[in-house]
């Protein structure tokens, strides 16, 4: 299949399958010749507004599920801003992931790019070559585009020529050309197109804006700079939205406050929540944690506050509350103070997971939530990540507790011991572990130290473990 569209005064191809491709038809060729080279090609009009009209709904919904900074680019794909938003989805590299087999179940193929300029993301999604999902390291602009041609700038045809009467191929022939040579050879809007890719000058997003996400305004009549003013800005906003958020049914998961300098330039800061809510107090005691990231200049004459994630919320019943009959001990807001300080990956609760491997019977869950109920096996208070290995073991075999060992470079003298407890490996997970077995042992050194230590193998079959020692943790 291959589209036609009218491009200027003829009808070009823009678009060609994988299939039509391999039969020597590509974008830019003239539909007559294509016609004539393969003659039963399905041919159909191009629909750019119906393309347009589709990249518009999935910026929107780039909006409302993944980042509040999203926007079409060109005509055949979209911007996300993932700053402060990765860790949300698990990191960028889960996040590409996901992204690409979102647009796999919706019928599109897709690359991604990431990186740290959007002209150096735009570049390695179209450019990039194997993998779909391009990733360049942070600062690692100039070695990820530097093999890439000079169309990745998205630079014009004219431009394009000439680059190539010049003998510039790829960018990083661009790089050791002195700007002023190279403005004389290509013009001002190519070397800009370089320094935007490159991180030297600014290309900010303008965001597709959601009509449906609630948001609220100020404007000053005189510029504030003073961290008490725009506490004070920042509690008005936040009972506006409140209204805004109570009329709808709403709570916000995340609040962006942006404030307009008066040089034109914008300072955004943002928090989230574990929970939906609306309760404003709550709200600015996070945002207040953000005040200081914000740099007034001269002053900030226009505030906006959005809440690009909510959920809904209804109505919370405190008949039984007022009349003293119960206390609601609610861990959110701890949670979102706390996740305000520190970061939201490192607040959480430790739920159990069905499985009799101790490192795999534990697993990060969401703080708000109560675990489910551990299991009555004696396990100890500190449980390594992975066992460390033990050295210089004295044990009578094949059950027996360790009489002496050597753990960190330090020896261990052991005064009493219980066990064995063994658990086998999980052989569905892999075959490895099919004849795989630990005996646990629970022992105290002279010191009164308690430890968890096993030994790998039943000490009768050589294929269960090589009889190796490992401390696995340590009872307090």
């Amino acid at each position: 299949m291959a589209l036609v569209g009218k491009v200027g005064r003829r009808e070009e191809v823009v678009a060609a399958c994988a299939g039509a491709q391999a039969l020597g038809i590509h974008p830019g060729m003239a539909a007559t010749h294509a016609r004539a080279m393969v003659s039963d090609l399905d041919f159909r009009p191009a629909e750019p507004e119906a393309d347009a009209a589709m990249l518009d709904r999935l910026a929107l919904q780039a909006i409302r599920r993944w980042s509040p900074v999203a926007a079409v680019t060109l005509d055949d794909g979209i911007w996300i801003d993932l700053t402060g938003c990765a860790h949300l989805h698990g990191g960028e590299d889960r996040f590409c992931r996901r992204l690409v087999a979102f647009c796999r179940r919706i019928g599109f193929t897709a690359r991604v790019g990431v990186a740290d300029t959007p002209g150096a993301a735009h570049a390695l999604a179209r450019f990039g070559r194997g993998d779909p999902i391009q990733v360049a390291p942070p600062s690692g602009a100039v070695e990820a585009l530097g093999p890439l041609p000079i169309a990745a700038l998205r630079l014009t045809p004219t431009v394009l020529t000439a680059a190539r009467k010049f003998g510039f191929e790829r960018i990083s022939d661009l790089l050791p050309v002195a700007r002023g040579p190279l403005a004389r050879r290509l013009g001002l809007p190519a070397i800009t197109r370089l320094d935007q890719a490159l991180g030297s000058v600014a290309e900010p997003i303008t965001p597709r804006e959601d009509v449906e996400v609630p948001r609220v305004e100020r404007r000053l009549l005189e510029p504030i700079g003073t961290a008490e003013a725009i506490e004070q800005v920042m509690g008005d906003l936040l009972a506006d939205l409140a209204d805004v958020l109570q009329a709808k049914g709403l709570g916000a998961r995340s609040v962006q406050l942006t404030g307009l300098r008066i040089d034109g330039s914008e300072q955004v800061v943002a928090v989230g929540t574990s929970r939906p809510t609306r309760e404003a107090s709550h709200l600015l005691r996070l945002l207040k944690l953000r005040i200081e990231r914000i740099d007034p200049g001269m002053g900030i004459e226009q505030f906006w506050l959005t809440a690009p994630h909510t959920e809904p919320l209804d109505a919370v019943d405190l008949g039984a509350v007022l009349a003293g009959d119960t206390i609601v001990r609610d861990p959110s807001r701890l949670v979102d103070v706390i996740a305000g300080r520190i970061g939201a990956d490192r607040v959480f609760r430790i739920a159990p997971v069905e499985s009799h491997v101790p490192e795999r019977a534990v697993a990060r869950s969401d703080p708000n939530q109560e675990p489910g109920e551990w299991p009555k096996w004696p396990r100890p208070i500190r449980l390594f990540a992975r066992p460390e290995p033990l050295s210089r073991v004295i044990a009578l075999m094949p059950d027996q507790p360790p009489k002496r060992f050597e753990w960190r470079g330090k020896p261990y003298k052991v005064v009493a011991g219980d066990g064995p407890e063994r658990v086998h490996g999980e052989w569905w997970r892999r075959e490895g572990e099919v004849w795989a077995v630990r005996d646990y042992y629970r022992v105290e050194d002279e010191t009164g130290g308690r430890y968890w230590v096993f030994r790998r193998g039943d000490g009768f079959e050589d294929q269960t473990g090589d009889l190796s020692w490992w401390m696995h943790g340590v009872f307090g």
